[in-house]
């Protein structure tokens, strides 16, 4: 399978690469969703949408504040960073910050340097956050010095990490004499919890206190969030219709390139098809051919939408959310890993008891439509009989057969979508469970436990689409593996390399040089040694018991087998060292069951040469006896032909492949028994006709009836594959006991002593 998409999809790799360029670009987009919620929960909701740690600015008190708990590393560093704004400053740029810091206009304040590195924005970003913890810490220690009920960690990690929003500056302005003049080891032990702090609660704690800081500043905080909530809203909205775009034309592009594909498919099988040797028919059964046409190339279009939407989609989903997920918390990757385990275990099962079927599935497609088949084609013969309720009963067995496998694999599948869903759920109850307890133990926060579940989610959906890309991939597998069995077979009958051609000073010259024919696989010879030679302007004859060989002889000379040994010769050249098309342009053939084409008359006898006249083809008419026929229709020429000539009858059917033929004006003509279906009298004014119109042509005549053949030049009577008489009616009368044996069935006594 893999051999024939890579071969069929070269022609449209450019599109398979802009697919797979935007299902990345739709899968970092679906990635990046979750981070933005997770930042509108923690950033937007919790953090007042602030979502620095190191304040932009802060009052000349609250940094003098702060300062107490911090350590003399992170003291130089925030004073090499920040620039003191003195209420008595003048100027422009003052205005500005007292607009942007109304506070400036009674307060001295610091604003942050900029074009800051990102290593000192990272030690600010800590200095604050220990900070900050230190602080909470020390007015804990003092609250349990004063006894005060004491709380567990958790709960004071919860409570005091939401309580710093409310922090009155002025009440701790009062209070740092009393900081300042507590022991040192009583804030070196605040600032060793602090340490042991997660740094996600660090920036959150330090964000939040932020809040207060511009609060103070005279900022509104209210608009800062409802900013930041927008802004990030808007992203999501961005993000969300770039991949949805991405998708849309995702979609569009897998649908081009596997209908693309499949008509691809279909031409080259069709080709493929039309190149065959009956030997090639005799292998593949024409209702196999037609579902290997259409059914097995369906499946393969089904699987390139779905597969190159899925395929390319799932695996990075699944990659990129596992590496999101762990990113996101990585105390909580092993529930992932959990997951993941779970869901391979699910569909190794799952295919281990469907696969078997899916290769059985094609095969009983295969036997449906030539029961069906031979039901349609056959329907006449079956009401003939009264076998209505035996085919009935043979085709329901075959149905059935094709009813229960599918459903057996239905079922099976059936099964995979409440398992997904029930890891899912369970995936999703146990993230809630571990997630929650880590919120409380201060580990993550809540936004990043909604993001690792999104990824969960993602996680999961993309092993469901892959399922069901493998659920289309082996019945797909087994439908790619016929069509390359049919692509790759070579007809036993091709052109030579270098091709000769027809001498042209001789015309239609037919000569059998020791000719010898077995089919493949066969122990017997049909035919054996013949020898013959038919010449323009006569009529060569072949009769003999049914299964002697008779067709099969004149099948060689088109080609439609070759001969096992010996030569078929026209005009000299032997019919294996011309092409095909040379060789057929020289032949007229009329086959033993007639076969017409839907159309219309005109155009059926036009198949045999597209530029004839409306005089070829009444003239060709006249010849088939056909005339009468065709003009007591209401359109004459024009009258329709149904599928496979169904609403005309044998006989007529007969007369318009043999006026067909005609139409062509060929040198050889070949008669495969085709006045089986003719009554007496039409016969022969038709092989009357004939003999006049076709004077210089070499006429070949397969047949039954002694009638049809006794005025051939020359007349060959075959048994059991091999020439057992030659000559004229008289003569084979006289010579040959085969042929007196068959005469004397169809002939009376005075008829055959008349000759």
């Amino acid at each position: 399978m893999v051999k024939l998409l890579t071969k069929y999809l070269k022609p449209f790799w450019v599109s398979v690469v802009l697919a797979v360029l935007l299902l990345f670009g739709q899968a970092f987009c679906d990635l990046s969703l979750p981070n933005f919620m997770s930042d509108i929960v923690n950033v937007g909701i919790q953090q007042g949408g602030i979502s620095e740690s190191t304040p932009k600015a802060i009052s000349a008190k609250a940094l003098s504040f702060l300062k107490v708990f911090m350590t003399d590393e992170e003291k130089e560093v925030i004073d090499k960073s920040y620039t003191l704004r003195s209420v008595n400053d003048q100027g422009q740029e003052h205005d500005r910050y007292v607009k942007e810091y109304p506070l400036l206009a009674t307060q001295d304040i610091y604003v942050l340097n900029n074009n800051i590195d990102s290593d000192t924005m990272s030690q600010l970003d800590r200095a604050f956050g220990l900070a900050t913890w230190t602080f909470i810490y020390t007015m804990q220690s003092m609250s349990n010095n004063e006894n005060a009920p004491a709380q567990s960690e958790s709960q004071d990690t919860s409570s005091s990490s939401s309580s710093i929003s409310d922090i009155n500056f002025e009440e701790l302005y009062q209070m740092q004499p009393q900081l300042e003049a507590m022991p040192d080891q009583v804030i070196d032990d605040a600032r060793t919890q602090a340490q042991s702090t997660e740094s996600s609660m660090l920036s959150q704690s330090a964000a939040i206190l932020n809040g207060s800081i511009y609060q103070e500043l005279g900022q509104n905080t209210s608009g800062i969030q409802t900013t930041y909530i927008v802004i990030a809203g808007l992203k999501m909205l961005a993000l969300s219709l770039v991949g949805g775009i991405a998708s849309i034309l995702v979609c569009l592009l897998a649908s081009r390139i596997a209908a693309g594909v499949s008509r691809n498919l279909r031409r080259d099988v069709f080709r493929k098809v039309t190149s065959f040797s009956n030997n090639e028919f005799d292998e593949f059964t024409t209702s196999s051919l037609i579902t290997r046409t259409t059914n097995d190339i369906t499946q393969i279009q089904l699987l390139l939408v779905m597969g190159i939407r899925m395929i390319c989609y799932a695996p990075v989903m699944a990659v990129g959310g596992t590496v999101m997920a762990v990113g996101t918390s990585p105390s909580m990757s092993w529930i992932i890993a959990l997951a993941c385990g779970l869901l391979f275990l699910l569909v190794g099962v799952i295919f281990v008891i469907a696969m078997p079927k899916f290769k059985i599935m094609q095969k009983l497609i295969d036997r449906l439509n030539l029961v069906a088949r031979e039901n349609l084609n056959g329907m006449t013969v079956i009401r003939a009989f009264g076998t209505e309720n035996f085919e009935k009963q043979r085709f329901d067995k075959a149905n059935m057969d094709v009813s229960k496998t599918q459903l057996f694999t239905n079922r099976v599948m059936v099964f995979l979508m409440p398992a997904m869903t029930f890891i899912m759920n369970s995936i999703c109850l146990l993230v809630v469970w571990i997630g929650a307890h880590q919120v409380a133990n201060g580990g993550i926060q809540v936004g990043d436990m909604m993001a690792f579940m999104q990824y969960s989610m993602q996680i999961i959906i993309a092993f469901l689409m892959l399922s069901i890309v493998f659920i289309i991939v082996p019945r797909a597998a087994v439908s790619a593996a016929r069509i390359s069995e049919v692509l790759r077979k070579e007809p036993s009958v091709q052109d030579p390399v270098q091709p000769k051609h027809f001498d042209e000073s001789i015309d239609g010259v037919v000569e059998f040089r020791n000719v010898s024919f077995h089919y493949a696989g066969a122990d017997e010879e049909v035919l054996s040694n013949i020898n013959f030679t038919a010449k323009p302007g006569e009529t060569t004859a072949f009769i003999g018991s049914t299964g002697s060989g008779k067709s099969t002889l004149v099948n060689l000379i088109p080609r439609f087998y070759d001969a096992t040994s010996g030569e078929v010769l026209i005009d000299g050249v032997n019919v294996k060292d011309v092409s095909q098309y040379e060789l057929h342009n020289k032949i007229g053939y009329v086959p033993q069951k007639g076969i017409l084409l839907s159309g219309t008359i005109a155009s059926n006898l036009r198949y045999g040469d597209e530029n004839a006249t409306m005089d070829d083809l009444k003239l060709a008419a006249d010849i088939a006896q056909a005339t009468d026929f065709i003009m007591k229709k209401p359109d004459g020429f024009n009258s329709p032909i149904s599928e496979g000539g169904t609403n005309v009858s044998g006989g007529q059917k007969q007369r318009l492949s043999i006026a067909r033929a005609l139409t062509k004006k060929p040198e050889i003509f070949i008669f495969d028994d085709s006045f089986s279906a003719l009554d007496f009298k039409t016969d022969a004014a038709l092989r009357k006709a004939l003999k006049e119109h076709t004077a210089n042509a070499t006429v070949l005549i397969v047949a039954q009836r002694i009638s049809t053949i006794m005025n051939a030049e020359q007349i060959i009577v075959l048994d059991e594959g091999k020439i057992v008489g030659k000559g004229t009616h008289q003569e084979l009368l006289k010579n040959c006991q085969t042929y007196y044996e068959i005469a004397s069935s169809q002939l009376s006594k005075e008829e055959l002593n008349n000759e």
